[in-house]
C-alpha cells in the first residue's frame, strides 16, 4: 500500500526539518519525503494547513490489562493513545499479574497487536513489585523490554535498589522510579501544605520525591546505571536532575501536562479527580516545571494515564484511588500550555513528545526520516475546542481538564503507514 501525505508543514525536530513537504509511504516505511511528490497508485491524505510530526512516544502509561479491565483494556488504551495521536508507548507493570516475567510481556505485546499502537511493556524490578526479590532481568530484556520499573511502588531498600541499578547496567536496561518515600507519604491524597491544612488532612511533602531523587541521583552517579525519574513534580526536584546532568550523571526525567498546568487549588476545586500521584503542588513547583522544560533539564512529556472507575473516583478524597487519564489530551494541553503561551517553540513541544523520549530508551521511533516506521500524528495546532470527558474512548473518565478550553486538535494518526485514527 503507498500512502501519499501532500501538502503539510512537516516539522520532525530529530532532523531539524520545519517546511512544506510531501511524504511517501510504502510498505509501513517512509520511502520518500520532498516538494511536489507525483506518484501513481498511491492513496493521497491532503494535510493541507496542518502540520504533520513524528507519531508522540508515550513513556507512562497503564493499561490496566490483565487484571483491571474494569479500568481499562489494552484495546481501550490504544485507541485512547492513536485519538491523542501517541503512536508508541510503554505500559507499566503494575497489572494483576504483575508483568514481572515474560509471559505477561508476551500477553500484553499479543493484545497490542491488532491496536496498530506499538505498546512496550515495562518489566517490573522485583517479583510481584513487592519490591523483595529481584526479577531476571536478562529474561525480560529477551522478552523485548525498555526498561525496569516498579512504578507506584517505589523501592525503598537502598541494597537491593543498588543491585538493581549494576544488574541494569550491565544489561543497558534503563531504570525508571516512581520517587516518594512511602514511609512519608503513606496514602496521602494531596501536597502538604495550604490545601492540606485547609483539608485537615495530611499530606505529601514535597521533600519526600525531592530526597528520592537525590537518593537515586547519587546510586545512578556510583553505578553509571541510567536512572529515569518518572513524573517529576518540584522544582526542588528539577534542580537536583539539573545540577546531576551537569556533573554528568546518567540521569534523565519526565513530566505530564498536570505539573505544569494545574495547582494543589485544583483540588479544592475537583476533589478527587485531581488526586494524582505525585500531587498537584505550588504555583512555585509549576513555574520550576516549566522552567525544566525550558532549559532542558526535564527530557520528556508523558501523560501517567492511570484510569479508575466512576464507583472508585467518587469516593472521599482519602480514600479514591490515585491518578488521571491522559492519552487523549495531552498534546492539546501541551501547545496550549507551553506552545501558545510563547514558552516552548512547537518544534521544542515535539521534540519533548516524540524524539526526546524515544532516544531515552533507544527506541528507533521519533523521526520522520526515509527508512523508518511511518509513525505520524497530523494536527491543527491552532484549532479550539474544548476537553469533553464523555467523548472519550478511553473508559476512564478521571480527568480534572473537562470543560478546560484547549487548542490544538489531532486529525489522523498514522502508525507503521496504516491510519489507526481520524477525525470524526
Amino acid at each position: 500500500m503507498r500512502l501519499l501525505i501532500r501538502g503539510g508543514r512537516v516539522l520532525d525536530p530529530a532532523q531539524g526539518v520545519d517546511g512544506a513537504l510531501d511524504i511517501l509511504i510504502e510498505n509501513g516505511k517512509i520511502v520518500q519525503t520532498g516538494q511536489n511528490l507525483n506518484v501513481d497508485s498511491a492513496q493521497v491524505l491532503d494535510a493541507g494547513r496542518l502540520t504533520v510530526a513524528p507519531g508522540l512516544v508515550d513513556l507512562h502509561v497503564h493499561l490496566r490489562e490483565p487484571g483491571f479491565e474494569d479500568k481499562e483494556t489494552v484495546a481501550t488504551g490504544c485507541a485512547a493513545a492513536a485519538r491523542g495521536g501517541v503512536t508508541t508507548l510503554v505500559a507499566m507493570p503494575n497489572t494483576r499479574p504483575a508483568a514481572d516475567c515474560p509471559e505477561i510481556v508476551a500477553l500484553v505485546r499479543h493484545k497490542a497487536a491488532p491496536t496498530g499502537v506499538n505498546v512496550l511493556p515495562a518489566g517490573a524490578v522485583t517479583v510481584g513489585q513487592k519490591g523483595q526479590a529481584l526479577t531476571d532481568f536478562a529474561a525480560l530484556k529477551a522478552a523485548g523490554v525498555p526498561a525496569l520499573t516498579d512504578d507506584g511502588v517505589p523501592i525503598q531498600n537502598l541494597n537491593l535498589l543498588r543491585q538493581a541499578m549494576q544488574q541494569a547496567k550491565k544489561l543497558g536496561l534503563p531504570l525508571l522510579d516512581h520517587c516518594e518515600d512511602r514511609d512519608m507519604v503513606q496514602n496521602y491524597a494531596v501536597n502538604e501544605g495550604r490545601v492540606s491544612q485547609a483539608l485537615g488532612l495530611p499530606g505529601r511533602p514535597a521533600i519526600a520525591e525531592e530526597l528520592q531523587i537525590m537518593r537515586d541521583v547519587m546510586l545512578a552517579e556510583e553505578t553509571g546505571a541510567h536512572v529515569h525519574i518518572c513524573h517529576i513534580s518540584t522544582a526542588k526536584g528539577v534542580e537536583i536532575v539539573r545540577q546531576a546532568k551537569a556533573r554528568g550523571v546518567p540521569v534523565t526525567c519526565e513530566t505530564c501536562p498536570q505539573y505544569f498546568t494545574l495547582t494543589e487549588d485544583e483540588v479544592l476545586r475537583q476533589g478527587t479527580m485531581a488526586r494524582v500521584n505525585p500531587p498537584l503542588r505550588t504555583q512555585a513547583d509549576v513555574e520550576g516545571i516549566r522552567a525544566g522544560l525550558a532549559d532542558g533539564a526535564i527530557d520528556a512529556i508523558v501523560t501517567d494515564h492511570a484510569p479508575h472507575t466512576a464507583g472508585e473516583k467518587a469516593k472521599p478524597l482519602p480514600d479514591a484511588p490515585s491518578g488521571m487519564v491522559g492519552l487523549e489530551t495531552s498534546l492539546a494541553l501541551a501547545l496550549t500550555g507551553l506552545y501558545h503561551t510563547g514558552l516552548l517553540p512547537l518544534a521544542r513541544v515535539l521534540a519533548l513528545m516524540s524524539a526526546a523520549p524515544a532516544a531515552l530508551l533507544g527506541l528507533d521511533k521519533g523521526t520522520l526520516s526515509p527508512g523508518r516506521d511511518a509513525d505520524l500524528v497530523i494536527f491543527d495546532p491552532d484549532e479550539a475546542w474544548v476537553i469533553d470527558k464523555e467523548q472519550f474512548v478511553s473508559k476512564g473518565r478521571n480527568t480534572p481538564f473537562h470543560g478546560r478550553a484547549v487548542r490544538g486538535k489531532v486529525k489522523y494518526t498514522i502508525s507503521q503507514g496504516n491510519i489507526i485514527y481520524m477525525e470524526g
